[in-house]
């Protein structure tokens, strides 16, 4: 077998392999022998029927097949030859396949890249700190109860957390926009489901009471059609319904999977659950500015292979949370691309920061984590036990645990700036980015 390799860009490689002829004929001719002992043809007795005949028949199909393997065969044993890692599958160019001729072929693939990380001094981090006030867990058991509320139609004017189910018609320049109406809508007024002024000035509507607004389009709207400009609503409101709230009961808290006596009791694993929501929230945020500095200050190519198994990945989930019902097909790559791209990128650069400084998993973390998972269940022993007993399962904490230390290696050298801000801003502020 015969090499050679060629850099055709940073992260591509062609890579020419040579195979004797011999090696391809002899394994054409194996494999003619192995048809000509098991093919049944009409006219020929099994196993009877001459070579020239198995040759003439299969001969193409086989020398096919043969070059395909050898082809992949050779194409492993040249990539553990010259020491190189790739990534993802190649694309294979035969070059020459006569037979009696030696097989001549390229393979098309990529490698990893090499990455020189950036000055870490120049990432920006903005660690947010936040306390959890009274006023902060009396509105999140409020959002509780309006979650096991049930309704009551009333006839008085509506008001904020009332849901009203409307029928509405957008207006721009006289004209109506697409996507500007619906018919039986149920809002809840105040929960910002539509742009800014819409929920405000329908306060007060009556059930078959028509009513005409005009608000205006958010600069920043997704809709660049529709963005900073002004509409005229006609808005019929069918009905108004007040929500009513749930005992704070034994019955109640159980539904959160809270064992509690009390309102008191309650309260308190509803601040605990917030405290761990808060908690995660601020890692969330401080490593989104982490994965953000990182690409900021190290540029690096990335292999195509990767982010179409990272963007297969993303379908997959996606149709998962769909609950199966979407096709995997339907949902075009161009959707997840972005998202793909940064997720690879960010892999990469992880994956150096811990070569470059020898960064491990401390197993301390990684009970402590398990230990903090398992506290939200009710038997936490039996769910340390599944853990340590489960290496997959173990090994996706400690990569985990890994990323931690990678976002605390670059904190170390970073600009951390803490800024104070109100909890649901924390909150809002630490969604991981998908």
């Amino acid at each position: 077998m015969q090499v050679s390799v060629e850099t055709t860009s940073n992260i591509e490689r062609r890579m020419t392999i040579g195979v004797p002829a011999q090696e391809i004929d002899q394994a054409v001719q194996k494999r003619l022998q192995e048809t000509a002992r098991t093919v049944r043809l009409n006219g020929f007795r099994p196993g009877k029927v001459p070579m020239s005949v198995v040759k003439r028949r299969f001969g193409d199909s086989v020398r096919q097949e043969i070059v395909g393997e050898v082809m992949r065969d050779n194409y492993i044993k040249a990539l553990q030859e010259q020491d190189i890692n790739p990534a993802g599958w190649p694309k294979f160019e035969p070059k020459t396949m006569e037979e009696g001729k030696d097989l001549e072929f390229v393979a098309i693939f990529e490698v990893l890249p090499e990455i020189e990380l950036g000055d870490l001094s120049r990432i920006s981090v903005e660690k947010l700190t936040s306390e959890i006030t009274d006023k902060d867990v009396d509105n999140m058991i409020d959002n509780l109860r309006r979650q096991q509320a049930t309704m009551k139609e009333v006839g008085r004017k509506s008001k904020n957390k009332d849901v009203l189910t409307i029928d509405f018609k957008g207006f721009i320049d006289g004209e109506e926009f697409e996507g500007g109406a619906a018919e039986g809508h149920r809002l809840t007024l105040g929960s910002g489901q539509m742009i800014p002024g819409f929920e405000k000035a329908i306060v007060g509507g009556k059930a078959g009471e028509d009513m005409e607004i005009e608000v205006t389009f958010p600069e920043d709207y997704h809709n660049e059609d529709l963005a900073g400009k002004p509409a005229r609503f006609e808005i019929k409101i069918h009905k108004v319904e007040e929500p009513q709230l749930p005992e704070m009961n034994a019955e109640f808290f159980k539904k959160f999977g809270i064992d509690a006596e009390d309102e008191a009791a309650f309260r308190e694993e509803v601040r605990k659950n917030m405290e761990r929501e808060l908690k995660q929230a601020v890692a969330n945020k401080v490593k989104n500015d982490v994965v953000d500095g990182l690409l900021e200050t190290t540029a690096l190519d990335i292999p195509a292979a990767l982010v179409d198994q990272e963007i297969d990945r993303l379908r997959q989930d996606a149709v998962q949370r769909f609950g199966g019902q979407v096709d995997f097909q339907q949902l075009p790559k161009e959707i997840f691309q972005e998202q793909a791209e940064r997720r690879v990128k960010t892999g990469l650069l992880f994956q150096e920061v811990v070569k470059k400084n020898d960064l491990k998993a401390d197993p301390a973390k990684v009970d402590e984590k398990i230990q903090e998972i398992a506290s939200t269940y009710e038997q936490p022993e039996e769910v340390v036990a599944h853990f340590n007993s489960n290496p997959e399962q173990k090994s996706q904490i400690e990569s985990s645990v890994l990323e931690d230390a990678v976002v605390d290696h670059v904190l170390e050298q970073a600009d951390v700036k803490e800024k104070k801000v109100k909890y649901e801003e924390a909150v809002q502020a630490g969604q991981p980015q998908r």
